[in-house]
């Protein structure tokens, strides 16, 4: 099969290197009931490869350099970035004692039982004030990991209790990347967007607060309480603090990084070379999460040049008819695009100008539309083991991302409700 990039409407085997990708990742993992048995990476070195070989028309000098063209990506790099400075706090904290002494903190604060449900209204208020779920889940995983260790919750669990609350922020900031590309493509108000949001998207955090407030019973109660070192949660407190106050997220934790060494060598705890090795290994950690993305950037430009994208869009809008039909076609089209380029605000980049034809020919209010592009693709974002925020999890709680999607309550409640917002025209105001 030769792929014809000139075919009107793209072509279904751009999508192909999508499909070996998750044949190998996921369902050889599947069948071996083992996900480790597969790297991420060798998945992702086999999708990248297929990619370039399999694309006609270009010298193969021409096809490698497109595809490094996508894994240069200014997003892309922005990210590596932001992974890089991640791995070097998150170390650089842990060795000076941060965690521990947010971990006991929490546990002083906070009852044993509502510890899941405080760590998921904590992550919404946090990533709703901060915009961004990726520094939110760089800020709070640490934390989760130590009070799963104090109270006996699954690691996967906790990780992903912060990963759901995350997308929660992602979706509804007025400062979120996914809520200002939703409401530019559309033509509307940030807080008309948000509105309707809001309505769709709050049953489904209450349902989930709910499920933790239950599941809260099966916590264990720390043996012993550990004494509270204020000083040492100042670099979380930092970090918080310069991220709501909409500070870039890398000047946010390179100041952190420079609080942790400050605190180390004022309390002991830390000396000088001993921080900066905690950020050589920290950085080190991140080694894989760096190569993934790249590989994931290159494959993902193969496929939109080849018409992957394009195929997906043409095919979607084919045989649209009435507003609900409108609503579903947008919905699975930002899906769709998030599934493929495995970034939420390219996908609604991508296709918020044909969503927006597509609500304006058949009437569907564009306060409407700008929620669905917004929601759909957090929800698809919160779920693919590949995107950057499950990806960075995993890398942080050093477990493989598929053992946190079996927990990701939250991104597929609020898929839920959304499509329950479309089949039942909810809000009604703006349906």
């Amino acid at each position: 099969m030769r792929l014809d990039r000139n075919k009107p409407g793209g072509n279904w085997w751009a999508l192909m290197p999508l499909v070996v990708f998750l044949m190998l990742y996921l369902g050889a993992s599947l069948v071996a009931g083992d996900f480790y048995k597969v790297p991420v990476s060798v998945a992702f070195v086999t999708a990248a490869v297929f990619a370039v070989v399999f694309t006609p028309g270009m010298r193969l000098s021409e096809r490698i350099a497109s595809f490094s063209n996508g894994a240069a990506n200014g997003n892309i790099l922005t990210m590596i970035w932001i992974f890089i400075l991640a791995g070097a706090f998150a170390r650089s904290a842990s060795g000076m004692g941060a965690i521990d002494a947010t971990v006991g903190l929490t546990l002083r604060v906070l009852p044993a039982e509502l510890i899941p449900a405080g760590i998921f209204l904590a992550t919404c208020f946090i990533s709703i004030s901060i915009g961004t779920s990726v520094g939110t889940i760089v800020a709070l995983v640490p934390v989760a990991l130590g009070l799963a260790e104090q109270t006996g919750v699954s690691v996967p669990y906790m990780t992903a209790i912060v990963v759901g609350g995350a997308f929660f922020g992602d979706n509804l900031s007025f400062i979120s990347d996914t809520t200002i590309a939703a409401t530019r493509t559309q033509g509307v108000d940030m807080r008309d967007k948000f509105r309707v949001n809001l309505r769709i998207v709050a049953p489904a955090a209450l349902a989930v607060l709910i499920i933790y407030l239950f599941s809260g019973g099966a916590v264990s109660e720390p043996t012993a309480l550990p004494a509270v070192e204020w000083l040492k949660v100042t670099p979380y407190l930092l970090v918080l603090a310069l991220a709501v106050a909409g500070v870039n997220v890398m000047a946010v934790l390179v100041a952190g990084i420079l609080l942790t060494g400050v605190v180390g060598l004022a309390t002991g705890s830390l000396g000088f070379f001993s921080w900066i090795g905690a950020m050589g290994d920290g950085i080190a950690d991140m080694g894989e999460l760096i190569i993934v993305t790249l590989l994931a950037g290159g494959m993902l430009e193969m496929i939109r040049i080849n018409g992957g994208i394009e195929f997906l869009i043409s095919h979607l809008t084919r045989r649209v008819s009435g507003k609900r039909g409108a609503e579903l076609s947008i919905a699975a089209l930002v899906s769709l695009a998030n599934f493929c380029t495995a970034n939420n605000t390219i996908a609604i980049i991508t296709v918020g100008p044909i969503a927006l034809g597509i609500a304006e020919r058949f009437g569907v209010d564009r306060r409407k539309s700008a929620s669905l592009l917004d929601t759909f693709s957090c929800f698809v974002q919160g779920i693919i083991p590949y995107g950057a925020q499950l990806l960075m999890a995993a890398g942080l709680a050093a477990i493989s991302p598929l053992e946190i999607v079996r927990y990701l309550y939250y991104p597929i409640v609020m898929g839920l409700f959304a499509l329950l917002a479309i089949g039942l025209k909810y809000p009604r105001k703006y349906s």
